[in-house]
């Protein structure tokens, strides 16, 4: 049996920002639990040719850990290397068990305590912080004959490295923000790249440049100036999203993404199928430079339609169209919507996460689930964005829950939960908030009103404060009242305008 006063699921960005955190809080039991024999998440399992950024690398980076980035949008083995640095320069490796999943977790209401089950043994703690991520699982379409393909077949989350692309007839599965990173990447040194592409995207050009060795000099110099860069971004990023939220200002963003398209690709019929038939912001935000040239290539070709069956060799598409590949790339993305241990852990009554959540993901401020005591989730329901960066939300639920938990300890209670109440205001505020943005758009509402797509997307309207909300937290906000053995209720309220 092992011992640690907090637990924290997973070693990528959110659970390296978690362990900082938590000891920076005071709370030097802390253990973060691995599956993997290397930390870094997303970023150390996805290495595809062209990987990297989609924000601005300064606002990628924890707020006490600037960074000198090489570029404005940083790549993936940069990125994993701040991860590395940034955990070894706060002794949070330390903390971390490596080769450690969790096989399940259960509360118990008389020992206020949660015990996990790993591959390790059994671990108690008084908390626990689930940083597991949302692009953690590949999402795997439901294809037939797929499985009868006689060559490579990998997701580009699982980059075959070992395969070689030259002269290679390659079929790519899915246009979304991997395919717009690996695909001028490839295309030079592929025979044939056939494209299908169930739904086109809006692209926005994207800014990138190489910082000199004089602007790394001067950022390192005048910690002001690196400040300055970074709100500079930010407030770049966040009005993207105002138009989110006030649907009537997307056609001047839309005419920036139209004009782009328009000057990168020369072809009329192809531009026709790369012209989005949604709003702009009705889902995940592109931006590429490259993208667009590549698709413009003579060995490239674009098919608008999702694929539906695989003959052998043949890679068959919905509107009838089929094309012969010797390796496929699936660039499906990821089970965003499900929450991996959310099968595994059981609240105070013993129901599951999966269970609780049957008729739909919610958490007070997308970090607290009514019924599991001294749970906190990390990038849970609605705290996804896709026009500012993941750290930035990240930061705002840890200083939530440091709060939270430090108060918890300094007035000696032992579990605190969020009100049903409380949580219910919260989600139908959250859901009234959608009503007047860009998600309700006839095109979209369907959708997004349905699991998991109303659960994970963070609107416009509500971000700024939801980020905010639990930066504000103070021990004399938060109403705690003994319900029990030591046992304490949380309740907050976010007002919505």
């Amino acid at each position: 049996m092992h011992e640690a006063e907090v637990l924290v699921t997973g070693a990528g960005l959110s659970g390296v920002a978690a362990a900082i955190a938590l000891r920076r809080a005071g709370f030097d039991g802390v253990v973060v639990l691995e599956k993997s024999a290397r930390l870094g998440g997303t970023w150390r399992d996805n290495t595809y040719p062209g990987c990297g950024c989609d924000v601005p690398s300064v606002l990628y980076e924890y707020s006490f850990a600037p960074h000198s980035w090489s570029r404005c949008f940083a790549a993936q083995p940069e990125i994993l290397a701040y991860l590395e640095t940034t955990a070894a320069a706060h002794g949070a490796d330390k903390a971390i068990r490596y080769g450690t999943e969790v096989l399940g977790g259960r509360w118990d209401p008389d020992a206020h305590r949660w015990t996990l089950r790993t591959t390790s043994g059994t671990w108690k703690a008084r908390a626990v912080v689930v940083a597991t991520g949302p692009w953690h699982r590949p999402r795997y379409p439901d294809v037939p004959g797929l499985d009868g393909f006689p060559g490579p077949v990998f997701h580009s989350a699982r980059w075959d490295h070992s395969t070689d692309l030259t002269g290679r007839h390659i079929a790519v599965v899915g246009t979304g923000a991997s395919t717009v990173q690996f695909l001028p990447e490839i295309q030079p040194r592929a025979a044939r790249v056939d494209v299908f592409q169930s739904t086109a995207d809006w692209v926005l050009p994207k800014p990138d440049y190489t910082l000199s060795p004089g602007a790394h000099r001067f950022l390192k110099r005048h910690p002001a100036a690196h400040r300055a860069l970074r709100g500079l971004h930010h407030w770049t990023q966040e009005a993207v999203g105002v138009p989110l939220r006030h649907p009537w200002m997307l056609p001047p963003l839309e005419a920036v993404t139209r004009r782009h398209l328009r000057t990168s690709v020369p072809d009329p019929a192809l531009r026709r199928a790369l012209t989005p038939r949604h709003r702009l912001g009705g889902r995940r935000l592109i931006a590429s430079d490259t993208y667009y040239p590549a698709l413009t290539r003579s060995n490239v070709h674009l098919y608008p339609t999702r694929v539906t069956e695989v003959q052998g060799s043949d890679v068959i598409g919905a509107d009838g169209t089929r094309t012969r590949a010797d390796l496929i790339v699936l660039a499906t993305g990821f089970h965003i919507g499900d929450l991996p241990l959310a099968h595994r852990l059981h609240g105070a009554d013993g129901a599951t996460l999966t269970q609780t959540w049957s008729q739909g993901r919610r958490a007070y401020l997308g970090t607290s689930v009514s019924g599991y005591p001294n749970l906190f989730l990390l990038l849970g329901p609605n705290l996804l964005t896709g026009h500012t960066a993941v750290p930035t939300v990240l930061e705002a639920q840890l200083r939530f829950i440091t709060t939270a938990l430090t108060h918890l300890r300094a007035d000696g209670h032992t579990a605190m939960d969020v009100r049903a109440e409380a949580e219910a205001t919260h989600h139908t505020a959250l859901h009234a908030a959608l009503q007047t943005t860009v998600y309700n758009t006839r095109r979209l509402l369907q959708l997004l009103l349905q699991p998991p797509w109303c659960e994970h997307v963070l609107l416009a309207l509500v971000h700024a404060q939801a980020r905010q909300a639990p930066a504000r937290v103070r021990p004399q906000r938060l109403q705690l009242v003994i319900v029990g053995r030591g046992c304490v209720r949380m309740m907050g309220l976010t007002r919505f305008s």
